[in-house]
């Protein structure tokens, strides 16, 4: 019997594990219409308008632009970039993380911000400066990529904000949980600050 009840529980926290898992999520990016009561309703970029709970712990963080000569052997960045036919890659956005987020969503991927484009989270294996930009060897889990970091693209790192800067008009991003009533919550959300909007 105690055998039998020990095979339950086990197979009742390891479903439990499997659904917490298997939690769906979604990136949100939009603006702030009403924020109360650890609540924010967020207009999205694709026009619908959703419920967002925050936690009670929630960490802000803002965006600022930095320059490609800040992009550096070991720095583990996320890179939006449209592919060319050689293969390599030409960046639209670039977002240098910091320390504590290195191994984000590692790997290659299609991006949604934008058709035909990718999303490559990597170290930055070396640097190399051409005409074009600087040229960068990206290394991941299951491969490398070649970007090339041209003068139009954006290059962003995150910077300390307040839980003030999340407030009605704010843009903010965010990746949140989907709750079984539809809603969101999150525990983490970039805002624009300072006129520097957060990554699409």
């Amino acid at each position: 019997m105690l055998i039998r009840k020990l095979c339950i529980a086990a197979t009742m926290s390891l479903t439990a594990t499997v659904a917490f898992a298997q939690a769906p999520s979604a990136r949100i990016r939009g603006t702030v219409e009403k924020l109360e009561a650890g609540v924010a309703t967020v207009k999205t970029t694709e026009g619908q308008s959703v419920t967002l709970k925050l936690a009670p712990n929630l960490a802000v963080s803002a965006v600022a632009k930095i320059s490609a000569a800040d992009i550096k052997p070991g720095s583990y960045i996320g890179a939006g970039a449209r592919p060319s036919a050689d293969g390599s890659l030409n960046a639209i956005q670039v977002m240098v993380f910091p320390e504590a987020q290195r191994g984000t969503g590692e790997g290659h991927r299609d991006w949604s911000a934008m058709p035909r484009t990718t999303m490559t989270n990597a170290t930055v294996a070396e640097t190399v400066s051409a005409v074009n930009g600087p040229t960068v060897t990206l290394k991941y889990k299951d491969g490398e990529k070649k970007l090339v970091i041209g003068p139009d693209a954006t290059i962003l790192t995150t910077v300390p904000a307040e839980t003030s800067d999340l407030k009605v008009g704010a843009e903010l991003v965010t990746t949140a949980t989907k709750n079984d009533d539809g809603t969101f919550s999150t525990a983490r959300v970039t805002v624009g600050k300072n006129g520097v909007a957060p990554p699409l």
